[in-house]
């Protein structure tokens, strides 16, 4: 006799709508009664198929649409009969072009941030004995190995990243004319961004970085206080006063790309709600992001448990002000809920956390090629030279590791669709295994993600016209 359970689904409602997100696929379905009521008689149970039925006629269904309840619900994998299935994820292909390169111009840096995954206590790069600041022969070869790598992509992206990224601004100026032609000549679309710390920035610059539409995101904790706890120069002293009226100018004269904000929330800066006020409506930025610090969990500046469910509950209000500007047709900012609506939209079912070594690499200032830009200058994570191209052995160990497919503690989460088990370099940083599942994020993600959900199918009731500017959004 054929037994049911309940799938690898997660149900969820939304604006009076029942929806039900299939681990399977990453697709998200409305449900009709009869499948929320169906799903709701296999939570924690399993039924014989005549059993099922005999209830589900007793709510008052007829036999024949709880017959064809089940069958719609078993095509979808949403409940299980016993007979397995393979849910191992889709092979990558042989040949996957680059999509986008992260030049790291500088590994130098002229801030002394305590908590730099880069720099601090938990670094895993090994900058002793290379270049300090990529040249231009680097650069330029950078630039080709991406460009031939990338055959077959009609958009291609460059990001400038550091150490601080304009200590080597004149090299960034001259990497933006070169790439630019040659995207020009392969009649490929090519645009950039870069990451500051802002301290830096001059008219010039500002002037240079919006007329060549050049995004921009500007790395700040905060107001004066979170910003001065970590974010500080070499001699101890805090940066607030001398980024503040640079991004003023940043934000009134670079009008071609919208200005983004990252934060990196630590045990002494969790005030998520004052920080996007502060950031948002004080300062202007169009966006605001926020990214718990990597480390150690023994760090004074980690967040702890019952901090990060702190953390969650100010992001679960900000989400609700979300929600309210998204049901008005307005933007918001918080690019937390619009980064996971739009992997929601486009139906991601990663395999990968991101594109790290696949889609995505970084190039450190000696041309060695990493993951990303987390990576670089790290020997043990190094994956070949722009001058001899990739390691492909050790491109596909890496990308094994980080597989799905390989992180058993992920295979009966809901969630995996959209995390596939966490970054590769917390998992370095917390496990020394950059394969290893984020397994300190998990009930966090999954509750996070419910409330995105819920935001998703409550706007696609009541506003589905504001989905649509999700379709081209790039998830990574």
């Amino acid at each position: 006799m054929t037994s049911y359970s309940k799938g690898d689904v997660h149900v969820f409602a939304g604006g009076g709508t029942d929806y039900a997100y299939l681990a399977a696929s990453g697709g998200i379905v409305s449900l009709d009664r009869i499948s929320t009521r169906i799903l709701a008689r296999l939570d924690n149970a399993k039924l014989e198929r005549p059993v099922l039925v005999s209830q589900m006629v007793d709510e008052g269904f007829a036999v024949e649409e709880v017959n064809e309840g089940i069958d719609e619900l078993y095509q979808l994998s949403a409940i299980h009969n016993g007979t397995p299935r393979d849910t191992s994820s889709q092979a990558l292909p042989e040949h996957f072009p680059l999509q986008s390169l992260v030049l790291n111009v500088t590994n130098q840096c002229n801030l002394s941030c305590h908590y730099c995954y880069e720099f601090g206590e938990d670094k895993v790069a090994t900058p002793e004995g290379k270049k300090k600041f990529m040249d231009w022969e680097t650069a330029k070869a950078s630039v080709d190995y991406f460009f031939n790598e990338s055959r077959g992509r009609q958009s291609v992206h460059i990001t400038f990243f550091g150490g601080e990224t304009l200590m080597n601004f004149p090299l960034l100026k001259q990497a933006v004319e070169y790439a630019r032609n040659e995207a020009d000549a392969r009649g490929v679309s090519l645009d950039f961004s870069l990451t500051t710390n802002a301290t830096l920035l001059t008219s010039t610059i500002i002037e240079y970085l919006a007329d060549n539409a050049i995004g921009v995101t500007v790395s700040i904790d905060g107001a004066k206080e979170s910003q001065d706890a970590f974010r500080v120069f070499k001699n101890g002293r805090g940066t607030y006063d001398v980024i503040e009226p640079k991004i003023k100018e940043l934000l009134a004269k670079h009008k071609t790309r919208p200005i983004a904000a990252r934060v990196t929330m630590t045990s002494h800066a969790m005030d998520v709600l004052g920080t996007y006020k502060h950031l948002k409506h004080t300062l202007g930025f169009h966006e605001v992001g926020f990214a718990p610090v990597t480390t150690s969990p023994n760090r004074l500046y980690s967040i702890t448990p019952v901090g990060m469910d702190n953390v969650l509950g100010q992001f679960q209000v900000l989400a609700e002000d979300y929600l309210a500007h998204a049901q008005r047709g307005e933007h918001h900012g918080f690019s937390n809920v619009s980064d996971t609506l739009a992997e929601l939209h486009q139906g991601v079912n990663k395999s990968l956390p991101c594109g790290a070594g696949l889609g995505l690499v970084g190039v450190g200032p000696s041309g060695d090629i990493a993951p990303c830009h987390r990576f670089v200058d790290s020997d043990e994570h190094k994956l070949g030279n722009v001058s001899t191209g990739i390691d492909k052995e050790k491109q596909a160990a890496f990308l094994k590791r980080g597989n799905i497919d390989n992180k058993y503690d992920c295979h009966t989460c809901w969630a995996r669709p959209l995390c596939a088990g966490g970054c590769h370099h917390e998992a370095f940083v917390r496990y020394g295994d950059t394969g290893h599942a984020n397994l300190h994020y998990c009930d966090w993600i999954r509750s996070w993600t419910d409330t995105c959900l819920r935001i998703y199918g409550t706007i696609a009731s009541q506003n589905p016209a504001f989905l649509d500017h999700f379709t081209e959004r790039k998830s990574s």
